[in-house]
């Protein structure tokens, strides 16, 4: 039995791209037990797996529970931004937004309420892989929770109440088109190149295994228009899986403007009182990534770091690109350079790295905390926020981040915000990489910070 389930799995992932682990084994266990009923055995039903069947564990392995304007800084951003942007880049023609993974059709209706009255009109094109999510989307009724988030004046401008559901104004339903499609599969039709002005692809990615979600983002990126907009759900980035997106922070949200066709990225607004959804948290988390130089090399830098020696910490790290014979350091050595400048106080030096950095990569999480650092440096508090917050969004296990928006909180008197933050130091610290903590910490143990993140809780009468 063992064996067929991790052929079922190992279907489910290359067939419909959900990825589940080895704590969902005993689920998967169980549905196949139920769905191989009328085969001769569990083995006969996996040889059996055609696009009805697919379709069927879609329905019961895919998770449909969504909202209208779920996440609505992002429609914010959406109305207020993006659709003048791609009216201005395309003008006189019709913008067109793909809703990726749509479920049961709250998220493609928000946007059509969204684009409503806007002209020329806009096409919204809807795809899920579940059959029945699909079919209450186009039923287009409604109970009240799932308007939990909708603003009182455009549910009345919108739906009917018919006993206890809402049915939804035949305009709107007839602007979204739905299809069933498989964001798996490479499908001409649904990713024709520079296709779509605007795609969501929120809430999916975190189901697909890395390369599938790899995969799906290069189709992404290849549908839509030079300059084009693309969000994913608040717990999801583009962090490892493509380069080919500059990063926007707008109206308290992130999300992607396609690098092609822009020379840099949309302004970003600074909106430093931005609250950013808490990750959450298993019991084991998984450890964040420490800088990729090898860490024999690295290990007298970084003594030198914990010891707050700088300016020696830096002739150690030019001595082991003088070693190498590089004449261009790689991004992550130049990342080691930043911060050790950042923490020496040389902060338009350790600026220009981080851009070189970013120059690379421009998601790189360290390089955005190292910036923050040179900002609270300058005085600019806003700023750092900004990047701070930015390096939390890029990689939630990053723990030095969340420490500095404490400080920085409780500095301006946001009691709440310092202990929110604060206590998420303290979940992270205990599991955070030694090297990267070590660099990045400067100077600091593991120790201290929890040490000051508890001393500075208790100064804002936050202890728990």
């Amino acid at each position: 039995m063992t064996d067929h389930v991790e052929l079922f799995r190992s279907a489910i992932a290359n067939q419909l791209g959900l990825s589940f682990d080895d704590g969902k084994l005993r689920m998967l266990g169980d549905v196949l037990t139920r769905r191989a009923r009328g085969y001769r055995d569990e083995a006969a039903y996996l040889g059996r797996l055609g696009d009805s069947e697919l379709a069927g564990l879609a329905e019961e392995l895919t998770v449909g529970e969504t909202y209208f304007f779920r996440n609505p800084d992002q429609f914010a951003a959406f109305s207020a931004l993006v659709v003048p942007a791609r009216r201005q880049a395309r003008p006189g023609q019709s913008l067109r937004v793909l809703s990726a993974g749509c479920s049961s059709g709250e998220e493609p209706y928000s946007i059509a309420m969204a684009l409503a009255g806007t002209h020329p009109p806009a096409s919204v094109r809807a795809v899920d892989v579940n059959p029945a999510a699909l079919r209450r989307a186009q039923a287009g009724r409604y109970t009240q929770w799932a308007l939990r988030e909708t603003p009182p004046e455009v549910e009345r401008a919108w739906f009917r109440r018919d006993g206890r559901e809402l049915v939804l104004d035949d305009r709107i339903r007839a602007a979204v088109q739905f299809e069933r499609k498989n964001l798996v599969i490479e499908d001409p039709d649904l990713w024709r190149p520079e296709s779509y002005d605007v795609v969501f692809c929120r809430n999916v990615l975190m189901y697909f295994a890395p390369e599938v979600a790899r995969r799906v983002i290069e189709r992404i990126e290849r549908s839509l228009a030079p300059g084009g907009y693309l969000f994913l759900g608040h717990a999801e980035s583009l962090r490892g899986l493509s380069t080919g997106f500059h990063l926007c922070h707008t109206h308290g949200t992130f999300y992607y403007q396609h690098r092609e066709g822009t020379a840099v990225a949309s302004p970003i607004s600074q909106v430093p009182e931005a609250a950013l959804p808490e990750p959450a948290f298993s019991a084991a988390p998984e450890i964040a990534p420490a800088p990729r130089v090898p860490r024999a090399q690295l290990a007298e830098v970084l003594e030198l770091v914990q010891e707050e020696r700088f300016t020696a910490a830096l002739d150690a790290l030019d001595a082991l690109v003088a070693l190498d014979d590089r004449d261009s350091p790689d991004r992550d050595r130049l990342l080691v350079r930043s911060a050790i400048l950042a923490h020496g106080g040389r902060f338009a030096e350790a600026e220009e790295a981080c851009r070189r950095v970013h120059a690379i990569d421009e998601l790189d999480a360290g390089a955005h905390y190292v910036l923050a650092l040179c900002c609270d440096g300058a005085g600019a508090r806003a700023a750092a926020v900004d990047h701070h917050q930015t390096a939390v969004y890029l990689d939630p296990m990053f723990a030095m981040p969340r420490v500095h928006l404490g400080l920085l909180a409780r500095r301006a008197g946001d009691r709440d915000s310092a202990c929110r933050e604060l206590r998420q130091a303290l979940l992270l610290l205990p599991h955070e990489d030694t090297a990267r903590l070590v660099l990045f910490g400067g100077g600091f143990t593991r120790d201290a910070l929890i040490a000051l993140c508890r001393a500075e809780l208790a100064r804002v009468g936050g202890e728990r």
